[in-house]
């Protein structure tokens, strides 16, 4: 069957502005980098894709190593841009990053110009794409010149192959230097993606306030911290859980029983908001409207459901941002 989007998915979903850009990203996206890969059912990784965009998510962040094995979400992607998502192109904000190892030898990873260019342009026929709309530098090169890493970004910028471009796991003065950079060099920077929920709060010391001072989004990933912020955790460690897998990020030694304490004591305050755990994460990670957009992860569509109607109730009470803030020390 044909696909054919939803004539109301603009109805619901709440869009934010992109620091001081044109750009409006959905409140919600979604990343491809678990369970979109090679190694994953097409189908359901395509009906996550579809429903997602049928809800209103417009904006689908992969990278380059994204799988397994890497490379391989973005060619999932790309299979469902050419069967189902092509006519509506013009309406999808699609992010692709460069910065971790991707093939052997000097020129397959970090920061270098001849490594990005390179990369993008693998990403690009992987997705079968002519552009993209945000290029990322996924992580910041220790032994190559920042001058270098953000002048390859304004490079892709004029060859066309990138709309804007931005940059993930930054410090705050690396983010201020890349700003000032990318400045000088006509090609501002979009946006930051770094990590930030509830149990990782980093980003809170000078990340936002630079971004905020210098007009750039900003766009949070891992804000369930990796699924630790849902139900799922509630009562220990189920066993098809990511920290239940030795390859995950996510590691056992890593849930303590004082996080343990900590998520119940969320999840009943979610209770009293009527929200799941997630919903009410997600909801604090856009309070105050210093993120831009929450990226999430999905195994299944009813994920992605769940974490939409996170939007219902975006609104804390004091008393309630007073709770957590206990809880959390």
């Amino acid at each position: 069957m044909v696909y054919q989007a939803n004539h109301n998915r603009y109805a619901e979903m709440k869009y934010n502005r992109t620091g001081k850009s044109g750009l409006k990203l959905p409140a919600i996206s979604l990343g491809l980098w678990h369970n979109f890969g090679g190694i994953d059912n097409h189908e359901n990784g395509r009906a996550m894709l579809l429903r997602a965009f049928d809800l209103g998510i417009t904006h689908f962040d992969l990278a380059n190593n994204y799988g397994p094995p890497p490379g391989s979400a973005e060619e999932m992607f790309g299979r469902v841009m050419k069967t189902d998502l092509a006519p509506y192109r013009d309406e999808l904000i699609i992010s692709t990053k460069a910065g971790y190892h991707m093939w052997e030898g000097p020129y397959g990873e970090w920061g270098s110009k001849k490594y990005l260019i390179s990369s993008l342009d693998q990403s690009l026929k992987r997705m079968g794409l002519e552009y993209v709309d945000i290029f990322y530098s996924h992580r910041p090169d220790p032994d190559t010149p920042l001058e270098e890493t953000m002048g390859a970004l304004d490079q892709i910028v004029r060859q066309g192959k990138a709309l804007y471009v931005g940059i993930s796991s930054y410090s705050v003065e690396q983010t201020k230097e890349a700003v000032s950079i990318l400045k000088d060099l006509g090609t501002p920077l979009l946006i930051h993606q770094p990590s930030y929920s509830m149990l990782n709060r980093w980003v809170e010391d000078g990340l936002q306030d630079v971004l905020e001072e210098h007009g750039v989004g900003s766009i949070a990933f891992c804000p369930l911290a990796q699924g630790l912020l849902t139900n799922k955790y509630v009562t220990g460690i189920p066993s098809d859980s990511r920290a239940s897998k030795l390859s995950g990020f996510l590691k056992e030694k890593d849930i303590t029983e004082d996080k343990i304490s900590k998520i119940n004591r969320l999840n009943e305050l979610a209770s009293r908001r009527d929200q799941s755990l997630a919903q009410m994460a997600l909801a604090w990670v856009l309070r105050g409207e210093r993120v831009t957009s929450a990226l999430i992860g999905a195994s299944r569509v009813s994920q992605i459901e769940e974490n939409i109607a996170a939007l219902n109730n975006l609104n804390f009470l004091p008393e309630e941002l007073a709770e957590i803030e206990k809880i959390l020390k």
